[in-house]
């Protein structure tokens, strides 16, 4: 079956609810409005104010709402609408959701699903198009997932439900239109496991999210002019499958890590660090990282897509590794 990763997330809060009595989404607008993204359009209607609530504009007061429910035995999943909105309520999930666990000597888990829109590309300017998923990444006490298909996009939501420890679940605000073909029959999907999405023998192209599928456009694009790429799709960016990626570049000799954020500091930095402490005596090249350009996001399209990495910039930094040997 054909649907949108915005109908595959829609029907994963709906199975939720209608699972455990003690799911509820609640965030910005999520009710009779149905969500800025449209992804909860309908369930209010369905589920009533109860469980499909809508919050005021206090991102800190609403999370901390949530943490609470949670810790009380519910299972909230909480809507922030953006990345850039989560700041202001990072002391909620830093210092209370991720740090419960320890602090409290193992006596309080926090199972909250913390749900929110990522990424550039649709002239929001630098405020809202930011991709800030490294930051959460490198938060001990949380799992961070960035489900880029239609199966994971569904599949993900209960798996992260039924986790005991807080989840921040990332959707990239270009995949919500993107249409996908739905094959899990809305099993729960492994958050700890990287997929190889194309195989390849030449080079290793690793990314999460968005460039999924800007990766698997360069690796078709590669094909043509007779490179093999292997696309290794990370789906987790906490806890990070390194052996899944490493046993990708052992076999090929060659990476590309594709990063939606920052190269200073992100998560490109950490997976090519990885792969140096693991897998650096089977290196035939320096890896390489395609990041967004190191400036607040402009508006102006033509700048915005020049800031963010491109099918074309993939393709470059692959052949420049590998064409001295094909």
């Amino acid at each position: 079956m054909t649907i949108t990763y915005r109908e595959a997330l829609r029907t994963a809060i709906e199975e939720a609810l209608r699972r455990d009595d003690r799911v509820f989404l609640m965030g910005e607008d999520v009710g009779y409005y149905g969500g800025t993204f449209a992804v909860s359009k309908g369930l209010v209607e369905e589920f009533g104010e109860d469980r499909i609530r809508d919050v005021p504009l206090s991102e800190s007061g609403f999370v901390g709402a949530g943490i609470g429910a949670a810790m009380g035995g519910m299972r909230p999943i909480i809507e922030v609408m953006t990345v850039n909105f989560s700041l202001l309520a990072l002391d909620q999930i830093l210092n209370t959701a991720a740090t419960m666990l320890h602090m409290s000597g193992g006596q309080f888990n926090v199972p909250v699903v913390i749900r929110m829109a990522t990424g550039a590309g649709r002239q929001l300017g630098a405020q809202h198009s930011l991709s800030l998923e490294n930051w959460y990444a490198h938060i001990p006490g949380l799992k961070v997932v960035v489900p880029a298909t239609v199966d994971d996009a569904r599949g993900m939501l209960w798996t992260a439900l039924e986790d005991p420890d807080p989840v921040v679940l990332f959707e990239h605000a270009g995949l919500y239109n993107r249409e996908g073909e739905l094959t899990l029959d809305g099993e729960p999907v492994d958050l700890h496991r990287a997929a190889i999405r194309r195989a390849g023998t030449d080079i290793s192209l690793i990314t999460y999210g968005f460039h999924l599928f800007t990766c698997l456009d360069a690796a078709e694009e590669l094909a043509q002019r007779g490179v093999d790429a292997e696309v290794v799709e990370l789906r987790s960016l906490r806890p990070l499958d390194t052996e899944t990626f490493i046993d990708s570049v052992r076999k090929t000799g060659r990476a590309v890590v594709v990063d939606d954020g920052w190269k200073t500091g992100g998560i490109g930095a950490e997976i090519g660090m990885q792969i140096v402490e693991e897998a650096f005596f089977h290196l035939d090249a320096p890896i390489r990282r395609v990041c967004r350009a190191e400036v607040p996001m402009p508006y102006a399209a033509h700048l915005e897509q020049a800031a963010l990495p491109q099918v074309d910039d993939v393709v470059e930094a692959a052949l420049h590794l590998v064409k001295p040997h094909v």
